[in-house]
């Protein structure tokens, strides 16, 4: 079982405790102690991370209501046995497509959507594979948030590659020729796991 550093998960905890506090109390007292926990958590993450306490802080900043896991969607799409991936432009490295649910989408519409966005090519959602806790794998780096990744394996219905701001290519590659990989987004374990569910279409959803 892979498990994050504790301090990631401190300072999870604490941030995840001070957006709630903040949503529910109506003491100004209250609120002044549950902003220094927000401070506290942006602090580790800041010295523990390397990134700028102003970085963490506008990942935070839009953060309201109750703390709950952030939910990712990746499209696992095979085409002759070779699975479609995309190079991202942020770090030039390869990925499922997909990125997070957005609110009033199903995640099937939100993985379609991700799959025509990032790569040209149509997809129809038709099997849940997986859902993952990020922090359970082998994910580099830590993220601020705890993310749920949803596994959802879609029929290809056509079109064709196409490059996009988020993305500098769109390719299917088989299973021994997978390129440098975003971990932040997909590790090799996943990419494996995906080639021995398209070989076992029977196979039970996994969970963590």
């Amino acid at each position: 079982m892979i498990h994050e550093p504790k301090w990631v998960v401190w300072a999870r905890t604490l941030q995840a405790t001070a957006q709630t506090g903040l949503h529910f109390t109506e003491s100004a007292y209250d609120r002044e102690r549950y902003q220094r926990i927000l401070d506290l958590s942006i602090e580790i993450f800041a010295e523990y991370s390397g990134a700028s306490p102003s970085s963490i802080t506008r990942i935070f900043e839009n953060q309201t209501g109750y703390a709950t896991p952030k939910v990712d969607v990746r499209g696992v799409v095979f085409r002759e046995k070779k699975l479609l991936l995309v190079q991202e432009r942020e770090d030039q490295l390869w990925t499922l497509p997909g990125g997070w649910a957005d609110v009033n989408d199903t995640p099937s519409e939100a993985v379609e959507r991700e799959i025509l966005e990032e790569s040209g090519f149509r997809a129809k959602a038709e099997r849940l594979l997986a859902v993952f806790d990020r922090s359970k794998h082998q994910h580099e780096p830590p993220f601020p948030y705890h993310v749920y990744k949803l596994f959802i394996q879609c029929r290809l219905d056509g079109g064709e590659a196409k490059t996009t701001m988020e993305t500098s290519a769109a390719g299917f590659f088989e299973e021994n020729e997978i390129p440098p990989l975003s971990i932040s987004r997909i590790t090799r374990e996943q990419i494996r796991f995906c080639f021995e569910m398209q070989r076992q279409p029977k196979a039970p959803t996994r969970f963590d």
